[in-house]
């Protein structure tokens, strides 16, 4: 049997950091202050890598296959090699371009270009020239015959004896299982037994900013500009395919223009701009246009997942069990996780098979939250049937069924919990008693109200080390490696910083996220930026300060335990005013700066640092045209300690989001008969828009006074933001309809039909 979630991930040998008190009221923690970098990212002047113009660069675009399943038999470069502007011509013959292609450790190898091509959209072959325009008019040119080859699909047929091979050896990737209790025992003693069926759709990611990368060389050594969320994995994977030493591979991104998973992996396009580049000796700019990027660049698959629970009349929750299927597309990825329902209620049976399949489509990535929405889609709404079958409120329901340890982990207890908190206060924010007892039809309009809980689950990677420099004149400079992939993290790392050394924002100059210059620190994904990198900031701000009040206790003839950092100075405790302005610190201006080293604890030994969710919908249900209108959503969010409330909220409100486009509008077709995607644009991919998003948000912030977790008191709230959404809309529309609708995404089209059939037309 398989645990879900790794060992925390400990260091041996290494010498860790000195223990930090954790902090009690703070002065700039915790306030909704606008963010650092506001005013370049409303000016139009931060530069994203789509924005970057190098001089004498090139423009590269890559040849797709359009089919399903196919080999190369042949490709034609000639009449693209004779157009203008054109500088290379890339293909699997190309000298260089023999580059293998690793799907983790154990999994199948592909090529940069391989002539299999598993999927429609997989790269083929690649033109760099003067001008994109250029380069896509010799891309049309390429003659590529296909010898087209049958594919597979569809998850389940996938598992079919004679269903196309996607791999050598079949279409099987990863079976696993959990169990715990006398799961059939439990099931043959309940008073209520029930389960169903649930789909939920695959989601391409979309973010604003498409994926994107300039590469340059300079000798043997390559510098590459990505919108990345991680410079340092995307170091390492670069200097591995092009077998160089991390020292000869920079890699820089100061913005991202979102990334929500699919920029954590490195892409076939930046190896092939770097590829490009060196062989034409200039920099090469490749940009996946939107079309494209929906084909290749990622998505959360499909899942079906077959649910069935037990209760006792009393509420007590008894039995688990789940099926879940799902296809990581043509190359292994995470599809399925049944984490939710092993972990989030107390329940001494339990049981969970998963199995992952291969399929002719685009490959899988992490997208915000991998695989707990579609668990918490069929869970959360089982769990109100469970509760409606018994006659008890589902707040009740839930409440009486909460886990206070880690089940998934030999009962591990958590650093803290305020799920219940958060069922308690969200439900008496939303008004949720009053909302499920007023009036639910008005006409042709159903009102109802419904709620999901959550958690999220990261193995974590403690690892990071941060300087923070405080120079002469009292201004700082932070040093980290960490992306801000658009969450503000830039923002909350300078508040850590101002909240130690009481110097303001503005005087705060950051350094991030270029492997040249910066210090590691882990990508920014699962939730963890903030876990990881402040409490290394607030070690470096401490490290700094203890020198600061040493020097100013020596000139100052006082003991360094009686002064404190504020507002530029120092300040004496017993005297306020007596303080003295950092620039007039002789022994600073004398040593010109001080340099503060931080790194990240480990994870707490013998417990569990995760966080925790619930929220609440307000639906409005057309009888007649089946249109589901969010009315107004509500977030209570046990993430640790709000660092920046204005960010903080951002997250919640950005999570609910794209979680009513889980739950209402997004969905990738493919078609049966060619294997085709038909909706790769923003026309026929529904993402939701503003007028999908309900003018009432509220956010209410959880804070369990966590000192255990780690030195800021911080636990993550990306992920968890997004996780319940898509389960409380479906659990609202069953409350205004009393119609259960199993499959994601709710269409007007499907709700017409469900009405039609409880209706019995």
């Amino acid at each position: 049997m398989k645990h879900y979630l790794p060992d925390p991930d400990q260091i041996p040998g290494e010498a860790q950091p000195q223990e930090l008190p954790p902090w009690g009221e703070t002065r700039v923690v915790g306030r909704s202050l606008s963010r650092v970098d506001g005013y370049e990212l409303v000016s139009g002047t931060a530069v994203y890598t789509l924005d970057l113009t190098l001089p004498d660069m090139l423009h590269a675009v890559i040849v797709r296959c359009p089919h399903a399943h196919a080999r190369v038999v042949r490709v034609e470069t000639s009449r693209a090699e004779a157009m203008p502007g054109v500088r290379a011509v890339l293909t699997a013959s190309t000298p260089g371009a023999e580059i293998p292609w690793y799907f983790g450790d154990d999994g199948p190898t592909s090529r940069l270009f391989d002539s299999h091509c598993r999927y429609a959209g997989e790269e083929v072959a690649a033109v760099a020239a003067e001008t994109v325009h250029q380069a896509w008019d010799a891309a049309r040119a390429i003659e590529v015959e296909y010898e087209v080859l049958p594919f597979v699909i569809d998850e389940a047929e996938a598992l079919e004896a004679d269903a196309p091979a996607v791999h050598e050896g079949g279409n099987l990737t990863e079976q696993r299982e959990f169990a715990r209790g006398d799961v059939e025992a439990a099931f043959a003693e309940a008073d209520v037994v029930l389960g169903g069926t649930f789909r939920t759709p695959c989601e391409l990611h979309a973010p604003l900013e498409t994926f994107v990368s300039v590469a340059r060389w300079d000798g043997d050594r390559l510098t590459v500009w990505d919108s990345t969320q991680g410079v340092f994995a995307r170091q390492q994977e670069l200097a591995r395919y092009f077998r160089l030493p991390l020292t000869s591979v920079r890699v820089i991104c100061p913005y991202v223009g979102g990334g929500f998973g699919a920029k954590l992996s490195t892409g076939k396009y930046t190896v092939i701009a770097a590829l490009a580049a060196r062989m034409t000796a200039r920099p090469v700019k490749l940009a996946v246009t939107r079309e494209d990027s929906f084909l290749s660049e990622g998505n959360r698959p499909a899942n079906t997942i077959r649910l069935k629970a037990a209760a006792m009349r009393d509420g007590t929750l008894t039995a688990l069990e789940g099926e879940f299927l799902g296809s990581v597309g043509a190359y292994p990825s995470g599809a399925v996780s049944p984490y939710l329902l092993l972990a989030l209620y107390d329940c001494a049976n339990a049981r969970a098979a998963t199995t992952e399949v291969y399929t002719n489509a685009g490959r899988a990535r992490a997208f915000r939250a991998p695989a707990f929405p579609p668990c918490a889609w069929a869970l959360e709404q089982t769990i109100d049937a469970l509760a409606e079958e018994i006659g008890m409120d589902p707040v009740e329901f839930r409440l009486k069924n909460l886990a206070t340890v880690l089940q998934l982990r030999d009962d591990l207890p958590y650093t803290s919990i305020g799920l219940r908190e958060c069922i308690i206060e969200g439900a008496r924010e939303f008004g949720w008693e009053s909302a499920r007892s007023r009036p639910q039809q008005d006409g042709h309009l159903r009102r109802g109200v419904g709620m999901a809980a959550g958690m999220w689950a990261y193995p974590g990677e403690p690892r990071a080390t941060v300087f923070v420099k405080l120079f002469a004149d009292g201004s700082v400079n932070l040093n980290m490696g960490a992306s801000d992939i658009g969450t503000g993290t830039k923002t909350v790392m300078a508040m850590v910083v101002a909240e130690e050394l009481g110097v303001p924002l503005e005087q705060i100059q950051i350094e991030h996220a270029d492997t040249g210059t910066t210090q590691y620190a882990p990508a920014s994904g699962g939730s963890q930026t903030v876990v990881v990198s402040s409490p290394a900031v607030r070690a470096a701000a401490v490290d700094v300060k203890g020198q600061l009040l040493e020097i100013a206790a020596a000139e100052l003839e006082r003991p360094a335990e009686g002064l404190v950092l504020r507002d530029g100075q120092v300040v004496p405790i017993d005297d306020e005013g007596a303080a003295v302005p950092l620039a007039e610190l002789r022994g600073l201006r004398q040593r010109q700066n001080i340099v503060g080293v931080g790194r990240r604890h480990p994870h707490p030994e013998g417990k569990i640092a995760l966080p925790f969710c619930a929220q609440f919908a307000d639906v409005e249900v057309n009888t007649l045209t089946g249109e589901v209108r969010v009315a107004r959503l509500l977030a209570a969010h046990d993430s640790g300690r709000v660092m920046s409330y204005l960010t903080y909220e951002n997250q919640v409100f950005g999570g609910m989001a794209m979680g009513i486009g889980f739950g209402l509008t997004e969905d990738r077709v493919l078609d049966s008969q060619t294997g085709k995607m038909v909706n790769h644009n923003w026309h026929d991919y529904k993402i939701p828009t503003a007028k999908d998003v309900p003018l009432e948000q509220t956010c209410v912030p959880i804070d369990p006074h966590d000192t255990e977790c780690n030195t800021t008191g911080a636990k993550g709230l990306g992920e968890p933001a997004h996780i319940p959404t898509a389960a409380a809309i479906a659990n609202a529309v069953y409350h205004a309809t009393g119609v259960r609708v199993h499959d994601a995404p709710i269409t007007a089209m499907q709700m017409v039909r469900l009405l039609a059939e409880t209706r019995g037309d």
